[in-house]
């Protein structure tokens, strides 16, 4: 029933299912019956929960949204870390609860395929094979008048066109790309064996419905010496062959006067166009004449043998050797039973499973099998659904096991490939957040985070790469390539397009180029998201989901009580924290062992005499195109990274050694053994207030206090923490002011209408005090502040390092604070 309230796909509304409008006809219908919601699977993604309407998420006042529709809004924009919240408040209301086995012992190795010269060269002839095929795919609509030199004649026959084109495009380049990594996973699983392990192979597709049009292509007398090739390449062929559009069009102009066109047929049945014809024959030719690739699932099968490998698939008949010669074996339709038994039996020591032979079934090293032998367990094939994929792994991680698996996903280094992990590991999040309320545990480590390439990060970056193709700023891919290669159509006479790609269908056509075209537009679009979210996770913006705190000492002071739940007498509590963390300061010889690196400078700032080091670092690209080269400064407390070009405009200047060991030491002499600050995290219940908490930032932390207590909550800032409590005192002692202005998130209105925030300057972070007059200027330069003239104005700042909250409490002493502000999110 997940899909009981319909939603927003890729290509438009997706209807309710059926099944999901019944079970909440269902629940209408029993208003005062007890609702008792049970599934196998998790939810991966919020609008899942939509015909869960008796948790009481929404539905009035008393609840914590009016509507589904705002629930759903609310739940989204928090993004991971507002799913791992609703987790864990319906657990403590007693409305939820979900169960999983533990992966403590399971052990993860990545076994990655490097495609080999003759492979590339493969898979470079196949990708031009299909830049040939979509610029004959043009030309034949045209040719069949679906497409006229005015546009488009036929939207809903070129639709059906592109769509079939893509489709066939994209399974092909999936099964080639697992076939092409299958030797790899063959040397393995020999190895395997050879160590007394067994080894499960997990896949989707089997390939049996190509394989069943074949062979009803084939005498049956030839079954016994099958000489056809049944590998991915014929998807290709029989999408040419069948859905490449050859028949004709006639142009006509409909009552409206708008010229349009309609397919033409004589005696009943549809004319073909000759030149189309020629086009889809000339590339059956063309393609027919590559060289083949065995489907996975066969050269598994055909390698081992069927004494050895045990298959657990849908399909009713395979091909397999016999001695010098394949030939088609009918499989029973108890198989499936068989094979698995003679696996868990050790008769047979490699299993494949798919998703049809799979569901509910177990291949672990269960104590009472006789095959508990150690199970390798190989991801061959993830996908598109992660609760599928999640499913599948369990298979070989039960209770009652002798040991637990080995995982072993396995990729290849083509940078398209990603396209088949970004769904599963942005799904993964999800349903880790949503069914056990921490991200982590959806795909138990298996995915990185940064496999998943369908976040607004890489949405932003993806549109900026689109702007630098279009200037021409991508080396190695010029507009016009881009556009022949991708069949994507970036600008239109007005300039660049408003509705650009979306990052599917980008990833999707990345499939079909060559390996060095891949290469070139990943790693740009590589570079621009990496900027992002380098930029997200300095400000605070990025969505990490629960997070743990860490420091030597977490002690509560203050508690007060926000909310509590009228039904449950649940509470929400704010919490003031005194965090202390244990200073590191990095030591002298470690500093100067940064000098193997010829590239490395010793600097000393002329107007505040710290030291610092110069290392390089990774540069970037800016959304002009420009490759920003950065240096990164280590001090003894910090390191922040900086523009190569604006370290000119700065005050460091080159020192020999024995300076900056002087000033270095000094430095360390004056770091304190210990550094405290005031954390103010609202922690309990929290669904219920979700729309009250501050929006710039939902992240999720935990830490365990000195007293053992564990707590969860949503880190607030003083500002928030001020305005929730009961006295609403904005009084800050010059230690917690300090700390929250160094945090980002907070402003202090001083009085005669002085302010201090943090602000960027010169690539590093200061604590910038504005308002002031010309009248104060010495007063306030007395107190310890500094100034610099940017851009002709006079600025004063507060020192950030250790003298920073002495000068700080000087200020606050004559200009006492008014007002705590919080700033708005980036």
């Amino acid at each position: 029933m997940q899909n009981a309230a319909g939603a927003k796909g890729e290509r438009g509304d997706v209807a309710a299912s059926q099944q999901g409008r019944a079970g909440l006809r269902l629940q209408h219908a029993l208003s005062n019956a007890r609702i008792t919601y049970v599934s196998a699977t998790g939810a991966t993604t919020v609008h899942n929960l939509a015909y869960a309407q008796r948790l009481g998420l929404w539905g009035g006042g008393h609840f914590p949204f009016s509507t589904r529709a705002e629930f759903v809004e609310a739940i989204e924009a928090g993004g991971v870390a507002a799913m791992e919240v609703l987790a864990r408040d319906l657990r403590a209301l007693g409305l939820y609860t979900a169960r999983s086995l533990s992966f403590s012992g399971v052990e993860y190795e990545l076994l990655e395929h490097e495609l080999t010269p003759e492979q590339v060269r493969i898979y470079d002839a196949y990708a031009g094979g299909f830049a040939v095929i979509h610029n004959n795919l043009d030309a034949a609509m045209q040719a069949a008048n679906i497409t006229g030199s005015t546009g488009t004649l036929n939207a809903q026959a070129k639709a059906a066109a592109r769509s079939a084109f893509e489709s066939a495009k994209q399974r092909f380049f999936g099964h080639l790309l697992t076939s092409m990594k299958t030797p790899t996973l063959i040397r393995s699983i020999t190895r395997d064996l050879d160590d007394g392990h067994a080894a499960v192979v997990q896949i989707v597709s089997t390939g049996e419905a190509l394989m069943e049009r074949r062979l009803a292509e084939l005498p049956s007398e030839e079954w016994n010496d099958v000489r056809v090739d049944i590998t991915p390449r014929e998807y290709v062929l029989d999408y040419l062959a069948h859905s490449f559009p050859v028949q004709l069009y006639e142009p006509f102009t409909d009552s409206e006067g708008n010229l349009s066109s309609r397919p033409v047929y004589r005696d009943g049945q549809p004319v073909e166009s000759r030149e189309a014809v020629a086009k889809r024959d000339e590339l059956i030719a063309q393609l027919a004449s590559l060289p083949p690739v065995p489907g996975a699932l066969d050269q598994i099968v055909q390698h081992f043998g069927v004494d050895v490998v045990a298959e657990v698939t849908g399909r009713c008949r395979r091909v397999v050797r016999k001695g010098e010669r394949l030939a088609v074996e009918n499989r029973a339709a108890s198989a499936n039973l068989s094979e698995a038994a003679a696996f868990m039996d050790d008769q047979k020591r490699i299993l494949v499973f798919s998703d049809a032979g799979g569901t509910g079934r177990s291949y672990h090293a269960e104590l009472s099998a006789r095959n508990t032998r150690l199970r390798i367990h190989y991801l061959l094939e993830a996908g598109w659904k992660a609760d599928t994929a999640i499913q599948g792994l369990g298979r070989t991680h039960r209770t009652n096991q002798a040991q637990p698996p080995l995982f072993r996903p396995i990729s290849t280094n083509v940078k398209a490939e990603k396209r088949f992990l970004s769904t599963i590991a942005r799904r993964l999040d999800t349903l880790g957040a949503i069914t056990r309320g921490q991200r982590q545990t959806g795909g138990q480590g298996l995915f990185r985070p940064e496999d998943n390439l369908e976040s607004h990060y890489a949405r932003d970056a993806l549109r900026q790469l689109y702007l630098l193709i279009a200037r021409g700023k991508v080396e190695g891919c010029s507009l016009e390539r881009f556009e022949a290669a991708t069949g994507l159509k970036l600008t239109d006479a007005n300039g660049i397009k408003d509705d650009l790609p979306p990052i599917t269908t980008f990833l999707n056509r990345l499939l079909a180029l060559t390996i060095g075209l891949q290469g070139v537009l990943f790693g740009a679009f590589e570079q621009l998201l990496a900027a992002r979210i380098e930029g997200a996770i300095a400000s605070g913006a990025y969505d990490a989901g629960l997070e743990t705190l860490r420091a030597e000492s977490f002690l509560v002071t203050d508690r007060q009580v926000i909310y509590t739940h009228p039904r449950t007498g649940a509470e929400t509590r704010l919490l003031t924290i005194t965090e202390r963390r244990r200073n590191r300061p990095v030591a002298l010889d470690v500093a100067l062992d940064h000098l193997a690196d010829p590239r490395a400078k010793l600097l000393i700032n002329e107007q505040s005499r710290r030291a610092a080091v110069q290392i390089p670092t990774s540069s970037i690209m800016l959304d002009d195109g420009d490759i920003q080269r950065r240096v990164r400064l280590v001090r003894p407390m910090d390191a922040q990274t900086m523009p190569l070009k604006i370290m000119g405009e700065t005050r460091w200047v080159e020192a020999d050694r024995d300076a900056f060991a002087a000033t270095w030491t000094t430095e360390l002499c004056e770091v304190p053994e210990f550094s405290d600050s005031v954390l103010h995290m609202v922690t309990g219940l929290l669904l219920p207030i979700w729309k009250r908490l501050p929006n710039e930032s939902a992240r999720v932390y935990r830490l365990q206090t000195d007293a053992g207590e564990r707590i969860i909550g949503r880190k607030v800032s003083p500002a928030w923490a001020a305005n929730a409590t009961t006295t609403g005192t904005a009084s800050l002692s010059p230690q917690q002011a300090f700390a929250a202005l160094m945090d980002g998130g907070t402003v202090l209105v001083l009085a005669e209408g002085l302010q201090l925030r943090r602000s960027r300057v010169m690539g590093a972070w200061r604590l910038e005090l504005s308002g002031f007059t010309d009248t104060m200027r010495q007063q306030l330069s007395a107190y310890g502040l500094f100034h610099e003239i940017i851009s002709w104005k006079l600025r004063m700042f507060v020192p950030t390092a250790a003298a920073g909250p002495a000068v700080l409490e000087r200020v606050l002493g004559r200009y006492p604070i008014e007002r705590i502000s919080q700033r708005e999110a980036p």
